[in-house]
């Protein structure tokens, strides 16, 4: 056999430094696709951290702690119930701490709409009580319903229809808030205020003004009472000023 020819070896050279360069630059290209679909997993990270501080207000609030009620001293015990109204729940005795009447006339207020009737996918009901000065101020019926058309009943007077319903609102003065959304998910004790139209924070509860003490189902929150969650017969109370009151609790009827 005759040997192979330098010119053949030099070809057989040549192809095979060719495929080892396709080959290196096949690696390069790939290394740089896996870097460029890294950079963009970080990049929609980023404008998912972004969106959301955008939406939280640029940062999420501190977790609350709560605290036993002995750390606020000296307590009045909680009044007798008032009369038991349309929801078979009490009404306390007390004016109402502001108007049902709010700016909330439809349009969104924090991502919530009015919607042209009550809505039940996501449907629970929780209870606030407010005292300032030591006296109960009523939750008035009607927030959270524009137009609200009030009916009478034996009980006393119950708002059953309006413009539009939010998804957050109340139907008689007994404390009762109907969480009744298109959509499950959180709400918090600051976006009822906000329907209602009127300031709740450390040192106001409309337009009450002093040291507001936050209880939550038997316990002192220590945090803004905007940031309570609301969340299914869950027991709330806010206080401003002294003397301070015991937790008012009250049984949630078949339905509530």
């Amino acid at each position: 056999m005759r040997g192979v020819s330098k010119a053949s070896r030099n070809r057989e050279n040549a192809r095979q430094r060719i495929a080892r360069e396709r080959a290196e630059a096949a690696r390069r290209r790939k290394q740089r696709i896996w870097a460029a679909i890294g950079g963009g997993v970080v990049v929609v990270a980023a404008a998912a951290v972004g969106i959301t501080l955008a939406v939280t207000g640029g940062s999420s609030p501190a977790p609350a702690t709560t605290e036993p009620l002995s750390v606020l001293g000296a307590i009045k015990p909680a009044p007798a119930a008032g009369p038991v109204g349309p929801e078979g729940v009490p009404v306390p005795s007390g004016t109402a701490l502001a108007a049902p009447g709010t700016a909330a006339s439809g349009k969104t207020i924090d991502g919530i709409s009015c919607s042209a009737g009550e809505q039940t996918l996501f449907h629970i009901h929780a209870h606030l009580t407010i005292f300032v000065d030591g006296v109960a101020k009523q939750v008035p019926a009607g927030i959270g319903i524009p137009g609200a058309q009030s009916q009478n009943t034996p009980q006393g007077p119950f708002v059953g229809s309006g413009t539009c319903f939010y998804w957050l609102h109340t139907h008689a003065a007994d404390g009762i808030v109907h969480i009744e959304s298109p959509v499950k998910r959180a709400f918090t004790l600051g976006q009822f205020f906000d329907e209602w139209g009127q300031p709740l924070g450390p040192s106001t509860v409309g337009p009450a003004n002093g040291t507001v003490v936050t209880i939550v189902d038997g316990k002192v929150y220590k945090g803004d009472p905007r940031n309570v969650d609301l969340t299914k017969h869950e027991q709330i109370q806010l206080e401003v000023g002294k003397p301070y009151v015991g937790p008012e609790t009250i049984k949630f009827p078949s339905g509530l």
